[in-house]
Parts: structure tokens; C-alpha cells; sequence
């Protein structure tokens, strides 16, 4: 993209207040992830949910120099505006009038699964064919293909683009802006299937892509989808593929790991080695070599490109680090939409040094001078305290950089220059290409090294925030609770990554865990549930907004913010009592707690109480009838105070079984989780959290010999056991030895043998082929799942993550 604000205006029909002359190469649409400001535009995105022109004072604050909006804000002085009708048509628009004048060849892809992995394989085989363009990340929606078509330059001879949609009606307007002339349709799953009322519906949603493409690639194993692509597109060139043997092309042989397959396609035949053989894998391998014969490549070079073929890391990881650093471990791949990505996900992060380790671009098909120049203008733009430049191409352009610079041969070169020992009290970004392994800085750098790991997912936690925000009004706050360590998943690093997503509040049970989070930078409101006597002025000095849950908390507290000096109102929370008998305000008790309130200079945030069963649904009287006394008391403490609070009762359960008392505010603690006591609820969401570890040893154990402590286990046949490094002391409770409980490996549960030792867990491997020392156990994940999991615990979700031990490696991840 290469337009100035005038030829903008132009194609678009839109207005220009300022100068329109200034170029304009990329646009952000996100405040928060500005990774560069030359040439950069701010879009303010308004749909039904959101308007992004809230946010249009953060990006001038950036140093965003031309806004397209469709509102004009004049008191922000030297601004170039672009006023537009509608910015979701205008991005829409605008992409479109750009696909159609690049004049490349483009391959679309859709489905269900597979989309990205697809477009990372193809890019890989044939970035060094074509000058070739692809959809960064999972960039696929109404908004996020048309910032994709952007990308594409002049110089661009193919472009790949993912193409994602969720309801009825949107493929039609994905495919008016981009309409590709090979399409490819993957795996049709369950994802969004919720939306559609059948398989069928989303089918002729999906393939809508296809109406002027001139070849269409497609899994034929689905019969509903061939028969649907051979009725409507019986003109056009069709290719199938599948495990089926009617597919145009399949598998012509048995598959083993290791061993080479032979792919029948059409009269040929093409053998390569597989060393993966899941059918998601096999699957994507027969949709790649389809699209790389249609491209024209020979089959000599097709297995070439298969056998080069690296493994899709889709993931970025933050660690905790010595010295208080935390480490951004993205060493997984780097091209230049990789390092935007991971500079984007530093934005999230508020620590004010920040070090960046980076290497040569391996595997881009573009100019030195001209790559690393726009490497160093994105990397300039993050003001960097250091950076540590690996490989001898980029050490060459070591001028280009403005921070202070350091250039090494190789990555043992940088550990050998004790200059990470320096870092302190930094966020410390490693990226780089496969072949340099800085992935030994962050083994070097990282605080815990415990080979059992607690993986968050991040994404997954935002995806579950907001299928519940969509099932609110959008007005409807929401209260994050982040207490007990966040369930043990870090309370600091949740907090930060929901505020910088807006979360309205954030709820902690004490105070020394609010006061952690403002410490470390934490700017939200966050409300105490249970403010102990003696920390009063500890709130008050950390700016924590306090529960009032009975008359003595109410005098104790007040007295301390006399005492304080606070000449304002000072904002607190009411409890009401509506059945759980726990903490809070009884009906009779309202009138005496008005009258003490108006007398005071404190303010009342919210009022609030607590549903005991909204998760149970044979005690729906009983949470209707808690309902009804809350609605009851809130309204009459409201009408005594003259304003009107806040008002919020509803938990996660409560959120997706009783939507309609929503009032103003909603808190959500395990639903982010991805858990839910509603079977149709939990088909939406996402796992978060993964409990992993390695198998350290394995042992054949022979026929009556004896597993563990106490002799609890004994074989009755010579069997294969595997150790594995987590206990009692990482949170394993005891009594799920003994077979009581299982892990899993290559997805295959295994169960555990003998006593649960303080730093270890024997298991049956018997049953499990192609195991080895150094493979990868899942304690809970998907098999077994959390609440798999906590059935074996005898308890709930709540407690199982909350017991595991803080020595437990904690891995935040993006993907």
C-alpha cells in the first residue's frame, strides 16, 4: 500500500481536512499495538460493540499524524483527518480497489481448520518462487483480510490469504473485496457451527469465496461439500482430495511414522517421508501439494519443498526471568510480519526498559538494504534500551539502529559476552530465526527451570471474555476477579494483559494483592472482597476500593479515611445479604446504612451480592428467589442514597444461565478459564490453562515386582513404567495415585501407578507405542481436561489450580 491522503479520499469517497499529501503506507486500527508511526494511519473502527474513536487521543499521543474516522475531532491541532461514512466499508473499499489493481496471482483459503497452518506451509514453499504476500497471523474477518490485501506491493506476484467467517451473510462481502483465483476450502469442522442452523448452511457460506475463482480445491471426504461443489461450480476446474480413494488425489498406501507415503495424484505418483501422522497433518499435506501442482511446480521440487518444511510455532511465550526481567521468547520463526506480531505483544507490557535480542532474516526473498532498513525503522520506533544483534548480515546494518547496539557472530558469542547479566528489571524480546537457538538465551535468562510447566493461553482467555461480553448489552461492565493469584495463574501478568483489553474492574480477596498489582503498574479500579482490619490505610494509600459488608467495616474504614486527610469521596462496595449467608447487609439493616453513608464522604461505587447455586440447576427457585431480594434491597439502598450505583450480582455461571439480571456490571473468574457448568456454553469456549511436564525415565518393570512408596503397586506382567517430575509438592494431590487418576501422552491416557511421591509420579506406559524419554506429558489440558482432571481430585476446577506450587514454571502464550 503506497496511496496519499488525497488518492484515499478519492477511491473511497471520502474527505480530507489537512494536508493530503501526506503518504500513507500502513494502517493501525488498534491504539495499543502501534508498532510504527511512519507512514501510519489510525483507523477508528465503530461497530455495534465498540467505537475506536475513543481511542483516536492514545494513538495521536503514539504519534499518529493522520486519523481516518467518521467523526472530526477539531480541538486535536495538526492532524490530517480522512472523514469517512462508515469505517468498516471504507477499509472494505479500499482494500478492495487494491486487490484489483495489484495484478497478482492469489490463492484464498477457507474452512474450518487448517487455514493458517496452510497459508505458513505454502508461504514456506514457495516465498523463493514468487515475490509472494500472505494474511499476517490469523488476519481473516471483515477487518482482517482487508488490512491483509493492504500488504500487498508492487512487487508482489502471489499473494495468499486466509479467509474467515462466523455467521450467515459474510462471506458475501469478503468475497466482493477479494475474489482469488484459487480457492481452497479445508476441513469443515464444528467451529462456528453454532451460528448456522445445519452443516449445510455453513457449506454454502464457505464456498460463497469460490463464485470467480478459476480452480477450486477442496477435501472431498466431506460428501455434503462435493456433492454442493459439483452442483453450483460444475464449470470451473475441481480438485479433491482426501483419504478417500475417490478424491482426485489421496493416499495410496498405508501410513507409518518415518516411512515414506505415496500420494496418488490424478495418474502420478509422489513419495516423500512423513514424520507426523495425525489426520490433521496428512490432510493439510495433500491440500499443499494439490495447490503446489496447480502452481506449477514439478514433483522433484514439490518433495524438496515438503522435506524443508518447518514446523508452524504459532505461539508467542512470557516468562519470568532472573533480576526481575521478563522474557518475550518468540524464537520460533522470524519474518517481518513476525516481528510485528512480537512487537505488538510487547506493547502490552508496561515495564519501562526493555532489551531486544534479534537475528538474521532467514528465508525473505527481498533487498538487504531495503529489509533491514524497515527492520530498523520498526525496531527505532520502540525506543529500545539495548539491542543485541546475531548473524553476520544484520551485524552489517548496525548503523541503522539507534539504540545502543551490540553485534555478535553468533549466539554463543552473546553468552560468552556476559552483556545479559546486566539486564535488570527489564522486558527482554528474543527473536530470531530457527538455526541461531536463542532459545538458549532464554534457558540462560529464564527465573524457574523446572521442566514441568504451567502454559497460560492467553488468546483463549480473550476469547472467552469475549464470548461472554457477547452475551451482554454492550453497556454492561465487567469485573475481572484475579484473586488467589489469579487461580493460581499469575496475578500480575492476567491483570496486565486485561487491562490493557479494557476490563472495567478487577476483583482481589486482600489487600496485599491489590497492592502487588499496583506496584507493578496496574492502573485499573480494583475492588477488595475482604479488606482486613488492619490494612485500612493501606487501601487508601494504594487508591483499592474496599467491600462494606457490615456496620464495623463500615465505622473502621471511614475512620481511617478521616484520618487519611482524603477530601473527596472516596468510592467503596456494598454487599447485600440474598441468601448465601456468607458476608453483607440484611433488609432490615438499610435503613440505618443510608442514613450512616449520606453522613459521610464516602461514595458508593456499586452494590453488589453473590449467587450460591447459579451452576446448579435444580436450585433455580432458589437463585430466582436471591434475584428477587437482590432487586428488592439494591432498589430501596438506591432510593434512600439519591444515585444510583453500579449494580452487579451475576458470576461467570450466572452470566450464561441468568442473562437477564445482568444489571450494570457482571464479574467473570473461572468462565475466562474456559470452564462452564453449561454443556452448550462449554462447546464455546477455550481451553487456557495446560499442565505439562516430560517423561524423565522409563523402566521395564518386571512381573511381580513392586512400584513407589509402600509398595502400593505390583505388576502381574512385565511392564513399561515412566517417571515423571511433578508431585505432591507441584500440587498433584496423593490420592490420585494408585490408578485413581491418569495423564496423557500423544493423547492417549495413561494411569498413574504406585504413591504420588513429593517430586515425582510413576505411570503405566504398556498400552502407549513410540514412547520415549524427553516426550511430553499432559497432566491436564484436553486429555484429561481440567475438570477431567478434578474429578480424579475428588473436587472442583477452583481448588485443583489454585493447589499448584508457585515453583511451577508459569509460560504465558500467544497464539
Amino acid at each position: 500500500m503506497n496511496y496519499t491522503a488525497h488518492q484515499i479520499a478519492e477511491i473511497s469517497n471520502a474527505k480530507v481536512i489537512g494536508n493530503e499529501s501526506l503518504l500513507i503506507k500502513n494502517i493501525a486500527f488498534d491504539s495499543r499495538i502501534i508498532y510504527s508511526t511512519k507512514n501510519t494511519a489510525f483507523i477508528a473502527i465503530n461497530t455495534h460493540k465498540n467505537s475506536g474513536e475513543k481511542f483516536i487521543e492514545s494513538a495521536i499521543d503514539r504519534g499518529i499524524k493522520v486519523i481516518i474516522s467518521e467523526h472530526h475531532f477539531p480541538q486535536f491541532e495538526n492532524i490530517t483527518w480522512i472523514i469517512v461514512e462508515n469505517s468498516v466499508e471504507f477499509l472494505q473499499k479500499l482494500a478492495k480497489y487494491h486487490f484489483e489493481n495489484a495484478h497478482l496471482k492469489s490463492v484464498g483459503i477457507t474452512g474450518s481448520n487448517g487455514k493458517t497452518i496452510l497459508k505458513e506451509w505454502l508461504y514456506q514453499c514457495l516465498w523463493n518462487e514468487f515475490s509472494t504476500v500472505k494474511s499476517p497471523k490469523s488476519f481473516n474477518s471483515q477487518i482482517g483480510l482487508p488490512l491483509s490485501l493492504l500488504q500487498i506491493n508492487d512487487s508482489h506476484q502471489l499473494g495468499i490469504f486466509e479467509v474467515g467467517i462466523s455467521k450467515p451473510h459474510e462471506m458475501e462481502k469478503l468475497e466482493n473485496i477479494f475474489h482469488p483465483q484459487i480457492g481452497l476450502l479445508t476441513h469443515i469442522g464444528t467451529a462456528h457451527l453454532a451460528n448456522f442452523n445445519s452443516e449445510e448452511e455453513l457449506i454454502d457460506e464457505k464456498i460463497q469465496l469460490f463464485k470467480h475463482s478459476e480452480v477450486i480445491i477442496y477435501n472431498g471426504d466431506n460428501e455434503l461439500v462435493s456433492k454442493k461443489i459439483k452442483e453450483i461450480y460444475s464449470s470451473k476446474k475441481l480438485i479433491s482430495y482426501g483419504f478417500k480413494n475417490l478424491n482426485n488425489v489421496h493416499y495410496k498406501n498405508g501410513i507409518s511414522k518415518n516411512e515414506d507415503v505415496v500420494i496418488q495424484y490424478f495418474d502420478e505418483e509422489i513419495s516423500f517421508p512423513v514424520h507426523q501422522i495425525d489426520e490433521a497433518t496428512l490432510s493439510n499435506a495433500l491440500a499443499l501439494v494439490t495447490v503446489l501442482k496447480e502452481l506449477g511446480l514439478d514433483n522433484k521440487k514439490i518433495v524438496e519443498k515438503i522435506n524443508a518444511l518447518k514446523a508452524v510455532e504459532m505461539r508467542l511465550e512470557a516468562i519470568e526471568g532472573v533480576k526481575k526481567n521478563i522474557i518475550i521468547n518468540d524464537s520460533f520463526n522470524l519474518d517481518l510480519d513476525s516481528l510485528k506480531t512480537a512487537l505488538q505483544f510487547l506493547n502490552e507490557y508496561r515495564k519501562p526498559k526493555k532489551s531486544l535480542v534479534l537475528t538474521d532474516i532467514i528465508g525473505v526473498n527481498a533487498n538487504a538494504n531495503e529489509l533491514y532498513e524497515e527492520v530498523a525503522d520498526l525496531v527505532n520506533d520502540q525506543n529500545f534500551d539495548c539491542v543485541f544483534l546475531i548473524g553476520n548480515e544484520i551485524s552489517e546494518f548496525h548503523k541503522l539502529f539507534k539504540a545502543r547496539t551490540f553485534t555478535f557472530i553468533n549466539t554463543q558469542e552473546l553468552i560468552d559476552s556476559k552483556y545479559l547479566n546486566d539486564l535488570e528489571n527489564q522486558i527482554i524480546l528474543l527473536k530470531g530465526a530457527r538455526k541461531f537457538e536463542i532459545e538458549r538465551i532464554k534457558d540462560i535468562l529464564e527465573l524457574r527451570k523446572h521442566d514441568t510447566v504451567l502454559e497460560i493461553n492467553l488468546n483463549a482467555l480473550l476469547h472467552n471474555i469475549n464470548y461472554h461480553k457477547s452475551l451482554l448489552k454492550t453497556s454492561t461492565k465487567m469485573m475481572a476477579m484475579v484473586k488467589a493469584n489469579s487461580y493460581g495463574l499469575g496475578s500480575y501478568e492476567i491483570s496486565e494483559f486485561l487491562q490493557h483489553h479494557h476490563i472495567d474492574y478487577l476483583g482481589v480477596a486482600f489487600v496485599d494483592e491489590g497492592v502487588e498489582l499496583r506496584k507493578k503498574g496496574i492502573t485499573v479500579p480494583i475492588i477488595v472482597m475482604n479488606p482486613e482490619q488492619h490494612s485500612y490505610e493501606t487501601v487508601i494509600e494504594y487508591n483499592l476500593e474496599p467491600e462494606i459488608y457490615s456496620f464495623r467495616v463500615l465505622e473502621l474504614f471511614y475512620e481511617a479515611v478521616q484520618k487519611s486527610g482524603y477530601d473527596k469521596k472516596y468510592p467503596v462496595h456494598i454487599k447485600l445479604e440474598t441468601g448465601m449467608h456468607r458476608l453483607g447487609f440484611k433488609k432490615f439493616e438499610l435503613d440505618e446504612l443510608s442514613n450512616t453513608l449520606i453522613n459521610t464522604n464516602l461514595k458508593v461505587q456499586s452494590i453488589f451480592s453473590h449467587l450460591s447455586s447459579s451452576d446448579v440447576p435444580n436450585e433455580k427457585d432458589f437463585t430466582l428467589h436471591q434475584l428477587e431480594v437482590f432487586e428488592e434491597n439494591s432498589n430501596y439502598l438506591i432510593n434512600k442514597l439519591g444515585y444510583k450505583p453500579i449494580r452487579h450480582i451475576l458470576n461467570s455461571s450466572g452470566i450464561t444461565n441468568y442473562t437477564d439480571y445482568q444489571y450494570d456490571m457482571v464479574r467473570i473468574g473461572i468462565g475466562m478459564l474456559g470452564e462452564s457448568s453449561n454443556p452448550e456454553i462449554q462447546k464455546q469456549l477455550r481451553s487456557v490453562v495446560s499442565f505439562k511436564t516430560v517423561i524423565s525415565q522409563i523402566s521395564l518393570v518386571e512381573n511381580g515386582e513392586s512400584v513407589g512408596y509402600s509398595r502400593k503397586f505390583k505388576t502381574d506382567h512385565p511392564t513399561k513404567i515412566a517417571t515423571i517430575p511433578v508431585g505432591y509438592a507441584d500440587g498433584i494431590p496423593r490420592l490420585i495415585g494408585n490408578m485413581a487418576g491418569n495423564v496423557g501422552i500423544h493423547k492417549v491416557l495413561a494411569p498413574i501407578v504406585g504413591n504420588v511421591c513429593m517430586d515425582m509420579m510413576m505411570i503405566n506406559i504398556d498400552h502407549i507405542n513410540t514412547v520415549k524419554e524427553g516426550d511430553s506429558v499432559t497432566i491436564f489440558n484436553a486429555k484429561p481436561s481440567l475438570k477431567e482432571f478434578a474429578e480424579y481430585c475428588k473436587t472442583i476446577t477452583y481448588e485443583v489450580l489454585t493447589s499448584i506450587s508457585p515453583r511451577v514454571k508459569r509460560i504465558y502464550i500467544k497464539d
